[in-house]
């Protein structure tokens, strides 16, 4: 009998090339599954149905984990306003864990030998894949001939052309990740770290010119309504900030960082909808949770992302964290007002009943009305009192 292999097959150079090779070389019974977590149109799908069977595959299947990715990823990153160095909304990386999920479900669940993909040697994905099937397909072997043999783009090219599977795989000078949170761009000017991208570098243009302002409603700080329009589907409701974002060339930048295996990277991105639904969210939270409440949550929320990046999803203590996110949101509740611009967005206010600023105690520079000017005058004293001991024992001490 054929030993079964499920190959990790996103339609590109590299897996294309796996599908291939396993099937004629290695006599494998190959099984294509693309994990989709967003980022595949039907379109795309379509088309890598029709070349997984032209390169030889035995059963193609797509694994739609979108909502699971929302469910249990993607909306705790908004709770925790996750930007990785302050920047990056953690897009295709935390994507790579779920599609990692998927497919190995899938291999247990057809009894696979092998569990094949395509990342290289120098990246971050062979972490997040390899870690992922050590713990859920402990008995499945692994195999990565891109990263094995040291393929390059050429050799795979020549392959796939010599055995008939003609196909478009010329070398661009980016390569794009699309998906639900973001899009990363790779290449070109990003591998000199003194230049920037130019425009023609992004996939989604600036269409629009002057301002308009983006309402976006939470409830129990999920994303409830987009300018009055109500989603249940949270990834509808995504979707549409980025489409309203994506017009105003929101959300572009550069982070550079630590990878998993040691090195410094570089990546460009473009991601509207993260940007603009994190900023609101942000936002709101500051006017609804107590100083307390978003210091602790910042301090667990960026442990949250960081491990994500770094292919933790499965250790034990991010649903602790996660159960600390949750409870964290439950009253950030009420509309975020954003104006937009070109390349560009700043807050305008929210609208909550759960609004701290609003209280009979007082309003912060006008007047008080909990408390008497001799209470104020007590409080700083004693407020004091640590400050005023110190530099009585210390008069000399120069400031």
């Amino acid at each position: 009998m054929k030993k079964k292999v499920v190959v990790a097959f996103s339609g590109g150079l590299d897996t294309s090339f796996t599908v291939m090779y396993l099937a004629k070389e290695k006599g494998y019974e190959v099984y294509a599954a693309c994990a989709n977590t967003g980022g595949f149109s039907e379109e795309q799908l379509k088309k890598n149905e029709e070349n997984a069977y032209k390169l030889g595959v035995v059963k193609y299947v797509t694994l739609d984990v979108t909502k699971e990715y929302y469910e249990k990823s993607l909306k705790y990153m908004i709770f925790g306003n996750v930007l990785r160095n302050g920047t990056y909304p953690v897009s295709v990386s935390s994507e790579r864990i779920f599609q990692g999920l998927a497919i190995a479900r899938y291999a247990n669940e057809i009894g696979a030998d092998a569990i094949a993909h395509g990342s290289t040697g120098a990246g971050n994905d062979q972490v997040r894949f390899d870690m992922t099937f050590l713990v859920l397909a402990p008995n499945v072997e692994i195999i990565t001939l891109t990263r094995d043999m040291a393929l390059s783009r050429d050799y795979e090219i020549n392959y796939l052309k010599e055995h008939g599977f003609e196909a478009d795989f010329t070398k661009l000078k980016y390569s794009y990740n699309v998906g639900l949170w973001g899009t990363s761009i790779c290449g070109g000017e990003i591998l000199d770290s003194a230049q920037g991208l130019p425009e023609s570098a992004y996939l989604k243009q600036v269409e629009k010119t002057g301002c308009e302002q983006l309402r976006i409603e939470f409830k129990k700080g999920e994303i409830h309504a987009v300018n009055g329009e109500v989603f249940e589907d949270k990834i509808a409701a995504i979707q549409k900030v980025e489409e309203i974002g994506a017009a105003y060339g929101i959300g572009r930048d550069m982070h550079v960082g630590d990878t998993i295996i040691g090195i410094k990277g570089r990546v460009g991105f473009e991601a509207a909808a993260p940007m603009l639904i994190i900023g609101a969210h942000r936002f709101l939270e500051k006017y609804t949770l107590s100083k307390w409440q978003q210091y602790w949550k910042d301090q667990v929320a960026n442990w949250y992302g960081m491990f994500l990046h770094e292919s933790q999803y499965l250790e034990p203590v991010m649903r602790d964290i996660e159960a600390m996110l949750q409870e964290s949101q439950r009253n950030v509740n009420g509309t975020a007002i954003l104006e937009l611009r070109p390349l560009s967005f700043s807050t305008v206010g929210v609208e909550s009943a759960d609004d701290l600023v609003k209280t009979k105690f007082g309003e912060y520079g006008e007047m008080q009305k909990g408390w008497t000017a001799e209470d104020a005058k007590g409080f700083i004293k004693v407020l004091s009192t640590p400050l005023r001991v110190y530099y009585t024992n210390h008069k000399n001490e120069e400031i």
